[in-house]
């Protein structure tokens, strides 16, 4: 059975929500399978094998700061993405985003190493990293942007949800992955094992194509492009119009510090000499913590869509500037099952609730013509800054690396600006899909035009 609204253009069938968040939900756990693998080898593998082994704490320093530079390149993907996109759907950038990754991944698996080639071993390596941050920039806003669109207006938190709820599982099967790679000797490890993982990515390319293809373009967008017609510069419209909004979006994005803190910066300092906890047992926190979110992240979505998506993330923001500390803490210790309890706890459950529901409460702020570049642009953006800490972090650990107070302070402080973000935004979770980012007195465009700037 179909549902058609002549203004909408084709027929849409009912199981396209369903079928638009499982495209989501599989297309970001492979995606970020990828890119989070770089993050589990940053923190283990590649200062051994790229970096200046005879300094250890500069060669961890720049390996990190390799992690945070696909962040940096995320905005300039988020510019170019997010105006195609919205200028020509969210389907195609869907595609073409899992094929760059894939490729751009498998690639790393192959480099040679710093002993091999010398200093165009990690120039190498940093170049592939860009395009990873590229793809990523528009994986997330366009996978949004496609669940939104399809989702019943009253349970559109939950159904885009599923996009966040698919980066978790990359997040997770990336640390499985690298648990066994982990637990090999040293030699092997460093010589041919940390590859493996990287080189299962082509598989990306291949699964991504077969799964997306056929998903249909969203009613939303359109009918946007039936009607009103789309932005011939939404990039123009979008920083015209809607730049506060953008703005939002940037100081919420912040939060994410705690997602790249916790996965990088935590896992280096306690598996370093100055805790001296094992590889395997901290990639089970990751991989645990993460297992628990994919069952707390759809909670907090559905909670969002009865009492609005400020509180719920307030609760995520505030929640994670509390306990953040604490786990911190917890690994100056070296107590495992402390370690693992206060883990679970900060990623698994209070994270999740900003975590989850972000992608409805950012797509929400912006119509559909700017949708896919206002969350793009805005949530790279503070992405960047999130993927940065790392590297800051550890220069404020200090040369030894064990000012785990200072890293906390940090973590927690980076906290505020989600909050106060969250507070100045406007709550969307009741509102009509086709009404999302109006403004009162705002005109629209004519029938069967494109928008100008």
């Amino acid at each position: 059975m179909t549902v058609h609204d002549p203004a909408t253009g084709p027929p849409q069938p009912q199981a396209q929500p369903r079928k638009a968040a499982l495209a989501a939900w599989i297309g970001s756990a492979l995606e970020y399978y990828d890119f989070f693998i770089y993050g589990s080898a940053a923190a283990l593998i590649f200062p051994k094998v790229f970096f200046d082994e005879s300094d250890p704490a500069n060669a961890t320093l720049l390996s990190l700061a390799t992690f945070g530079v696909a962040y940096a390149a995320r905005p300039v993907g988020a510019l170019f993405l997010g105006h195609v996109g919205d200028r020509v759907g969210r389907k195609q950038i869907m595609v073409f985003t899992l094929i760059l990754m894939g490729l751009s991944t498998f690639l790393i698996g192959c480099l040679p190493t710093r002993e091999q080639i010398g200093g165009a071993a990690p120039v190498l390596l940093v170049l592939l990293r860009i395009l990873q941050g590229i793809s990523a920039a528009g994986e997330q806003a366009s996978a949004n942007s496609m669940s939104l669109e399809h989702a019943p207006a009253h349970r559109r938190g939950y159904f885009t949800s599923f996009t966040i709820n698919g980066t978790q599982a990359g997040q997770l099967i990336a640390t499985l992955a690298f648990i066994p790679v982990a637990a090999l000797p040293e030699e092997q490890l460093l010589s041919w094992g940390w590859r493996i993982p990287f080189w299962l990515s082509i598989a990306v390319a291949v699964t991504g194509y077969v799964i997306r293809r056929t998903l249909e373009e969203t009613p939303v967008f359109a009918k946007q492009a039936a009607t009103e017609g789309v932005a011939k510069m939404p990039l123009a419209v979008l920083l015209r119009d809607h730049w506060a909004d953008v703005l939002r979006v940037v100081g919420c994005a912040v939060i994410a510090t705690v997602s790249t803190i916790f996965t990088v910066w935590a896992l280096s300092y306690a598996t370093s000499d100055a805790v001296g906890m094992g590889r395997t047992g901290m990639l089970w926190v990751g991989a645990l913590a993460n297992l628990v979110a994919l069952f707390t992240i759809p909670l907090w979505a559905r909670l969002s869509d009865r009492i609005g998506r400020r509180p719920v993330f307030l609760i995520g923001a505030i929640g994670s500037a509390a306990v953040m500390p604490l786990y911190l803490w917890a690994i100056s210790t070296g107590s495992y099952p402390l370690v693992l309890g206060l883990g679970i706890l900060v990623f698994g459950v209070v994270y999740s609730a900003a975590n989850g529901i972000w992608p409805s409460f950012y797509a929400e702020m912006f119509p559909t013509r700017v949708r896919l570049s206002g969350m793009a642009i805005g949530t790279q953006t503070g992405f960047a800054i999130a993927g940065f800490a790392v590297a800051f972090a550890s220069q404020i650990a200090g040369p030894d690396g064990d000012d785990w107070a200072g890293v906390a302070l940090f973590a927690a402080a980076l906290c505020l600006p989600p909050v106060i973000a969250a507070l100045t935004a406007r709550e969307t979770a009741h509102v009509e899909t086709e009404h999302l980012g109006e403004r009162s007195g705002e005109a629209a465009p004519k029938a069967g035009m494109s928008v100008g700037v």
